[in-house]
């Protein structure tokens, strides 16, 4: 009997070398939860016997769906009022060279508050900034409409951002908190995921259709009823905190890293305005780039800043400089400015080629989008799959490929008036399926790399990532366009104009755009590649990560069931513990 006692693990092969290991540990770092092969390598108990659902099937479903709901929010609120655009200069009397700043405003303040409010969503909890701040979104955009001067529109589209910038990190952590590494959390994720290009696909049909049949006001009437339901529902399916650092004592007051707050938000702010008013006023202005040098010494200060709170521990930084000495968490931030400053600045230059060059009408260029929206829906559940079987770099590495396709499709001399279903519609299926298959592989990676007390600030990063990429890819891509179109026609940058229906001309800028894209997308493949190649598989359930008690349940289990093989009684296993 104790023979068969002392083989039994050695047979098993799991419950005697894991009893060793079931101790209390921390979350693991990037390189020791992501990085590695050996962290994705899971034992067969824990592979066999996934972590539980927090909750039922239905309020999981029901939170996922709400969470998730931020991130098309913030998608439509941007493709729809880019839509409109033309109908609200004229209504409000807005010259074009200031038009952008309706949308401008909207990305300059989520852009600069992203790292501001995730930390003030660790300290207080993600859902009461998640309800707060979409409660925001909805007061604000309901307003807009009826302000009646440019200067309160672009301020209270600004205002909107900031609440975006509440609940979209918060929304992040809240899935990163809520499911454990397993299947669960992978749906979520790919769901999340799914919400930004489809709000880019419904931002553009709820604009069109109202646009043509009724007045503009109501697109914010709309978005303003999608807040709403998103903060009444997340009252009711998002669950209480268990613990928050408030509860420990700590306040904004003296928590939250005001200089660092300033430093990031002064130089992003001042950075994002630089590139948007670049393109405006002309690169050759001579304030243009010293604000863009002054942007890039405040980053720089912040940086230091937040070294110097890391090492003496006075207080905790806005942002932990360290998470960076990942190599692979460095690279999934590059890529993420990288990949969405090609995709998203494809989607503004192929509205561009189909209003502003094939002279579409608004109903026309939606409908062209469409396909994108079919296919997101399913590659959020293929991606679901995929997440825990196929290795992280392959689907980063398919993603980038896909995006850089469709761009090379909208790039290349293709014949304008070739038919859409023989080489656009290819190109928005690609472009739909790299995005997809690549947000969901980003945020996953943050959320495992990161600490239960980081998510909301690892949520916060990944998109101020983005949403940098994004500026600084659409100044420079409009700075190649312009460029191409003004020597096209033999002027000046500054005297350039607009976009002209079947120029040639105009379509030379667009493809110029296009090109640059192309050469984003394939940069990001190259960190894919480089940086990821034998990363392993991010949806895996770590063995590191399992809950404790979980754990100790299935081995417990796993432990009775052999002993019963080989005729151990519960009194001898008595005598075995005890001994």
């Amino acid at each position: 009997m104790a023979r068969s006692i002392e083989t039994a693990p050695a047979r098993n092969g799991v419950w005697g070398e894991e009893k060793r290991e079931a101790v209390p540990c921390s979350k693991p770092t990037s390189d020791e939860s992501i990085t590695s092969d050996d962290a994705g390598t899971v034992d067969d108990i824990v592979q066999d016997q996934p972590p539980a659902l927090p909750f039922s099937k239905a309020r999981c479903i029901a939170l996922v769906a709400t969470v998730a709901g931020a991130s098309f929010l913030n998608t439509v609120s941007g493709q729809a009022v880019v839509i409109v655009l033309p109908t609200i200069g004229r209504h409000l009397d807005i010259p074009d060279s200031r038009l952008q700043w309706v949308v401008s405003a909207y990305n300059l303040t989520f852009g600069c508050f992203l790292l501001l409010w995730g930390r003030i969503a660790d300290i207080y909890g993600k859902r009461k900034i998640f309800i707060w701040g979409s409660a925001w979104v909805a007061i604000t955009t309901v307003i807009n409409p009826f302000l009646p001067n440019e200067i309160a529109f672009d301020l209270f589209r600004g205002l909107q951002g900031l609440g975006a910038a509440a609940n979209v990190p918060t929304a992040i952590g809240i899935l990163g908190t809520t499911f454990p590494p397993g299947k669960a959390k992978n749906y979520a994720f790919s769901c999340y995921a799914a919400g930004a290009p489809l709000g880019a696909v419904f931002g553009n049909l709820i604009a069109g259709l109202i646009a043509e049949y009724a007045s503009w006001k109501w697109v914010f009437g709309v978005i303003a009823i999608l807040a709403a339901i998103i903060t009444v529902a997340a009252i009711f399916v998002i669950p209480p905190p268990k613990h928050t650092l408030h509860q420990d004592g700590a306040s904004v007051k003296g928590s939250v890293d005001w200089i660092g707050a300033f430093l990031i938000t002064a130089g992003l702010l001042v950075l994002l305005f630089a590139l948007t008013e670049g393109n405006v006023v002309g690169w050759r202005t001579p304030w243009v780039p010293v604000l863009i040098v002054v942007a890039v010494a405040l980053v720089v200060v912040f940086v230091l800043w937040q070294q110097h709170l890391e090492k003496t521990g006075k207080q905790a930084p806005i942002m932990k400089v360290s998470m960076f000495h990942s190599k692979r968490f460095s690279a999934a931030m590059l890529i993420m400015g990288l990949f969405f400053s090609s995709f998203s600045g494809w989607l503004v230059f192929a509205t561009y080629f189909y209003q502003d060059y094939q002279g579409q009408s608004v109903i026309q260029t939606t409908l062209r989008f469409l396909p994108t929206g079919v296919m997101g829906l399913i590659c959020a559940f293929v991606v679901s799959q995929l997440l825990s079987r196929v290795p992280t770099y392959m689907m980063l590495a398919s993603g980038n490929i896909c995006v850089a396709i469709t761009c090379i499709l909208f790039a290349a001399p293709i014949p304008p008036h070739t038919s859409y279903w023989a080489w656009a519609f290819i190109g928005m299926i690609l472009s739909v399926i790299g995005a997809d298959t690549a947000w969901p592989c980003l945020i996953l990676f943050t959320s495992h790399s990161l600490p239960q007390a980081d998510q909301a600030l690892g949520g916060a990063l990944v998109n101020a990532c983005g949403q940098i990429g994004r500026a600084v890819g659409l100044a420079i891509a409009t700075a190649i366009q312009t460029a191409v179109m003004a020597q096209q026609r033999g002027v000046s940058v500054e005297d350039a104009g607009y976009m002209k229906e079947w120029e040639d001309a105009s379509l030379a800028g667009i493809r110029a755009a296009n090109w640059f894209h192309m050469a984003l997308g394939l940069c990001s493949l190259a960190v894919v590649l480089i940086a990821f190649r034998g990363s392993g598989i991010i949806g895996k359930i770590p063995a590191d990560n399992v809950d404790r008690n979980e754990q100790s349940a299935q081995l417990e289990a796993g432990r009775k069931a052999a002993d019963q093989e080989m005729g151990i009684s519960e009194s001898d296993d008595t005598k075995r513990t005890s001994q």
